[in-house]
């Protein structure tokens, strides 16, 4: 598969001050030379072993050279179940505690917690030099995907973001032949999820003492404090909330995003604008039409435009999307999630997850498809950490996808407002409201060096 890094905007440390971003002094300098020694265990920590948690502590430890070292989750119950699995591992509540403790015996980091505890725990893992498999998205705010971004390159460690898809053979092989120029230069995507997860209601009620289970403090981490609300939070609806998730922009769309932006290779966008309801400060919309201008590559026509819908307004309906009127597609009904390459020679529909189909069907009756193969994301992690390869998705290209996406997100609380987007600053360039949005507030004791 073709890396598609090389046009990437990439900021030297003097873009960070010009910008005002701190770019933290590492605790430690990376050391992963006991675990790339021959025959040698990639000792792990994991943050978050419940939900997507588990699958992420399973599909780790399923390669041969993992040892499993640390688990570490604000639920206790959860706690105990990944460790009937894993008897030899040191458990924790708290992050900070274990990686102070560990760090000196620890090879890499995963992290899979709900969206505003990945930047301050991937973030604490990289200032101890280890190598972090991060879930998707890789931060709650824009911010914080620049520093991430720029403390993995300053640090030279593995890293990898938790878009599992992206090393999946069908959309390694979408990638190659759009590069490959089957349906010509590309002048827009369009992208969609039916799946909602907003929250259009007003402010949460039924307040309740929180299970003995959970540790609620360690889990609002570095959000303000606030009552806990069974099913809202945890274990729960906490994607749909602005101060913990990302909706369903953030929660799907970086999964079906991902292959059109590495496979036109694109870049920061000019700018982003959003249809939806007004903001209600807590929840995101339930449904979103979300649209992008990026500039030209070497893959796409002078600019591309991208349009998201997600919720009610997905799928979109083709009778709607200006499509060629001599393009046959007979009765194409769009899978309720996936995206939609509109170029000069014909369409790429890809499901999430299928194969890409071309169409006209007819017209490309007889076009070959290139052999590819799965490769597994998780173990490529691994095996980039033993010094075999390198990985397909590290923060940077996992940065400015999430940069991208999150701006979107922000765009939501100005619905139908054009927020002008300069990536070298770091800032939104005509609506000062919005750059407010851009990085969090973190409580006192949880803040985190370069974050706050």
């Amino acid at each position: 598969m073709v890396q598609p890094h090389a046009s990437r905007f990439r900021p030297t440390r003097r873009h960070f001050l010009q910008a005002g971003l701190a770019v933290p002094a590492l605790h430690w300098l990376p050391s992963q030379a006991r675990a790339a020694a021959a025959n040698a265990k990639l000792r792990t920590a994991h943050i978050g072993v419940g939900g997507m948690g588990g699958a992420d502590l399973n599909a780790i430890s399923s390669h041969g050279s993992v040892e499993v070292a640390a688990l570490c989750d604000v639920d206790s119950e959860r706690l105990k179940a990944a460790l009937s699995r894993h008897p030899n591992a040191r458990t924790f509540s708290d992050y900070r505690e274990m990686l102070s403790e560990m760090a000196d015996s620890l090879d890499g980091v995963v992290v899979s917690t709900p969206d505003h505890t990945h930047a301050p725990a991937a973030m604490l893992a990289l200032q101890h030099g280890k190598p972090v498999y991060c879930q998707k998205p890789l931060t709650h705010a824009v911010f914080e995907a620049r520093q991430l971004r720029a403390v993995a390159e300053e640090s030279g460690v593995v890293t990898q973001m938790g878009i599992q898809v992206h090393s999946s053979a069908p959309y390694r092989r979408a990638v190659q032949m759009i590069q490959a120029g089957v349906i010509g230069p590309v002048s827009q995507v369009l992208a969609w999820s039916n799946k909602n997860w907003g929250y259009d209601g007003g402010p949460l009620t039924n307040v309740q003492q929180p299970p003995d289970s959970l540790d609620w403090d360690l889990w609002l981490g570095t959000a303000a404090e606030r009552d806990f609300v069974p099913s809202a939070y945890h274990p729960g609806s906490w994607r749909k909330l602005i101060d913990f998730g990302t909706g369903t922009l953030g929660d799907m769309g970086v999964h079906i995003f991902d292959t059109p932006y590495a496979a036109l290779e694109l870049t920061a966008p000019k700018w982003a604008m959003t249809q939806c309801r007004p903001p209600t400060g807590i929840g995101h919309p339930e449904q979103n039409v979300v649209r992008y201008e990026f500039p030209g590559t070497a893959q796409t026509t002078d600019s591309l435009l991208w349009t998201w819908f997600d919720g009610g307004w997905a799928p979109p309906k083709l009778a709607d999307l200006n499509l060629p009127s001599d393009w046959d597609l007979g009765d194409l009904q769009l899978p309720g999630q996936g995206a939609l390459f509109v170029g000069e020679a014909g369409l790429m529909l890809l499901p999430h997850v299928g194969e890409p189909v071309l169409l006209p069907e007819r017209q490309f009756a007889d076009t070959a498809r290139p052999e590819v193969e799965n490769v597994n994301h998780y173990h490529q992690w691994v095996d980039a950490c033993l010094g075999e390869g390198t990985t397909s998705a590290g923060f940077d290209y996992a940065g400015p996808l999430t940069e991208s996406l999150l701006l979107g997100v922000v765009a939501n609380r100005f619905p139908e407002t054009k927020l002008m987007w300069d990536a070298e600053k770091v800032r939104v360039t005509n609506v000062e409201a919005a750059n407010g949005l851009l990085r969090k507030e973190y409580r006192d004791e949880f803040r985190v060096a370069g974050l706050s």
